[in-house]
């Protein structure tokens, strides 16, 4: 059943790049447990035991809040097709925004999305997999292109006016940094 690795191995790297779908889960020791999903062409395997996502403005920005105090993350793929997998990396992660130096090195990595403000760097110190066949299967119908659309009609000066009016605070009070780390 069950698996333990130490870092990725190139049967699970394949498999990451085969999924279309992975959920993000953190918490601080005293705030509401976020489950993110994320999808988006937003991920990159750096090397057997670093993970990156490019992270698009959104709803919410529990992520950045919870890492800035307990960096502990855990990042979840699972088979919809084909054989029954579930794959899960833990690590501690840490936060990139624009205006960090080492922003653009990360950006350059992925294909460039309307409305990115954070990359997330994660040091996986554990890789997991498990059966998955409870998991259902599904059929991959298409990318949504909603938030893409709305974050390229509000343009950059709009993005950062969201930022300042929605993003600054965590569902529980506590800070993103997202306005002053974003240059």
């Amino acid at each position: 059943m069950g698996k333990r690795y130490t870092e990725l191995s190139d049967k699970h790297i394949q498999f990451i790049r085969e999924q279309k779908l992975f959920f993000v889960g953190t918490a601080t020791a005293d705030s509401r447990v976020n489950l993110s999903p994320k999808g988006m062409d937003s991920f990159k395997v750096l090397r057997p035991a670093r993970v990156a996502w490019l992270n698009v403005t959104g709803s919410g920005n529990e992520t950045a809040a919870h890492v800035r105090i307990a960096p502990r993350m855990t990042i979840m793929f699972c088979a919809f097709v084909g054989a029954p997998l579930i794959l899960r990396l833990y690590g501690n992660a840490r936060v990139v925004h624009p205006g960090d130096a080492d922003w653009p090195d990360l950006f350059g990595k992925f294909r460039p999305l309307p409305g990115a403000r954070q990359i997330f760097d994660l040091d996986v110190d554990l890789v997991q997999t498990s059966c998955g066949m409870a998991v259902p299967f599904f059929d991959y119908a298409g990318e949504r292109e909603q938030l893409s659309d709305w974050a390229a009609d509000q343009g950059e000066a709009g993005i950062r006016r969201y930022w300042h009016d929605k993003n600054q605070l965590s569902i529980d009070g506590l800070p993103t940094y997202i306005v002053e780390k974003s240059g």
